[in-house]
């Protein structure tokens, strides 16, 4: 898994500026990150504000008394002219559930343009579970009045917490959207507000308060480049528009921010096979058991690579197999390009059926030119049984 450090580390740069990067972009006017906490005489003003953020989830331990919660506060505290800022941190030692409980702790915090404060405090439920909660809070006073781009003036940006659990005995934070079925209840008086909960390490013995929406165990690629400031997108694409800036717009971006410009040196260093390898990955399972998962790169050749998925399926009455030919009949409300391929002729190359019983046939267009490229790379098109017609069968 990757490392939480790094992950929260990329976090923390998401949205801190956005192509082109140059500071005379309207975009790149004012920050962009997520997870603000905003001072409370802005905040106050929409139920979509918030001046504090808060993280709760439910621990298991074998034992209160010994087993502790470290907390963590990362984010950006605005120092430039417009969207450059500085790494904050925050750290609330190890300390006992047993202690948080009887005494929350608190640590005020102040920088230059923002001030605040921490608290951790635990809850103790039957069976071994607590509920432990984290608070952060901006306490800079500043004048009524402010618009948004005054008010991230004296704001939190990209604020994420980590919590870590640990004890002599067992001890582990519980998934916030797929706890075990002991713990359902307890979970669901967990109320967190401006943040996001997931499980960040193998042991489960840390809980990432993310500023969006990720799934438990989030990784990295470890394909990537490093920090884009905008990694949700593709970041292949990203990597061409930077070497696509022109002269004039590398020196502007030269003389500003270092993060940034670092960035864009980084990019311009990537080599080729390092940008092939950023098309993407898939990991697929063998029909055959215990077969270990193999994994091809997207867009690279895999000649003479055997066929995986399943041979033939049934569905309504119909066998399909592999190397079937069909006639493509895409379904209402399918994209305009695979209503193109309507009545167009198609050999199936795969079947693969996903979690929920879906049967996927995957094909390739008879009458296409570059059908035995898409064969060979194993670039398919995905229809439904539903949405082909059988053809009658070349003898074998």
């Amino acid at each position: 898994m990757t490392d939480v450090d790094e992950l929260a580390q990329t976090l923390l740069m998401e949205g801190y500026a956005l192509y082109p990067y140059t500071p005379g972009a309207s975009k790149n006017s004012t920050p962009t990150p997520f997870g603000i906490v905003y001072p409370p005489v802005y905040a106050v003003q929409s139920p979509t504000t918030h001046d504090h953020l808060r993280l709760q989830v439910i621990a298991e331990v074998d034992d209160p008394q010994t087993a502790t919660l470290a907390i963590q506060v990362l984010f950006l505290e605005p120092s430039g002219p417009r969207h450059e800022a500085a790494r904050r941190s925050i750290q609330l030692p190890a300390t006992t559930l047993a202690q948080l409980e009887a005494e929350p702790v608190t640590v005020p915090f102040a920088f230059e343009h923002v001030q605040g404060r921490v608290r951790m405090t635990a809850q103790a439920f039957p069976d071994g579970l607590v509920r432990v909660t984290s608070c952060v809070h901006n306490t800079t006073e500043v004048p009524e009045g402010l618009d948004r781009p005054g008010a991230l003036r004296s704001s939190l940006l990209s604020a994420h917490v980590i919590a870590r659990i640990a004890g002599p005995g067992p001890a582990r934070l519980l998934s916030p959207t797929a706890p075990p079925a002991h713990a359902v209840t307890a979970t669901m008086t967990c109320a967190s507000v401006n943040t996001f909960p997931v499980l960040a390490s193998p042991d489960d013995d840390v809980v990432l308060g993310a500023a969006i929406v990720l799934p438990d165990h989030p990784q990295l690629a470890p394909e990537s480049r490093g920090d884009l400031f905008d990694g949700t997108e593709i970041e292949e694409a990203l990597l061409l528009h930077v070497l696509a800036l022109s002269d004039g717009e590398v020196d502007e971006i030269a003389k500003q921010d270092p993060a940034i410009r670092e960035m864009v040196r980084r990019a311009a260093a990537t080599t080729p096979e390092q940008f092939a390898k950023l098309r993407g990955r898939i990991t697929i399972k063998d029909v055959v058991p215990d077969a270990p998962p193999r994994e091809t790169l997207i867009g690279l050749p895999t000649f003479g690579e055997e066929l995986r998925g399943e041979q033939q399926v049934h569905v309504s009455g119909v066998t399909y197999r592999l190397g079937d030919r069909v006639r493509l009949k895409p379904e209402i409300g399918r994209n305009a390009q695979d209503h193109l391929l309507d009545g167009r002729p198609a050999t199936i190359e795969r079947i693969y059926i996903d979690y929920s019983d879906i049967v996927h046939l995957c094909v390739t267009v008879d009458d296409d030119p570059g059908q035995l490229l898409m064969r060979d790379i194993g670039r398919y098109l995905y229809f439904k049984p539903d949405e082909v017609e059988m053809m009658e069968q070349s003898p074998v």
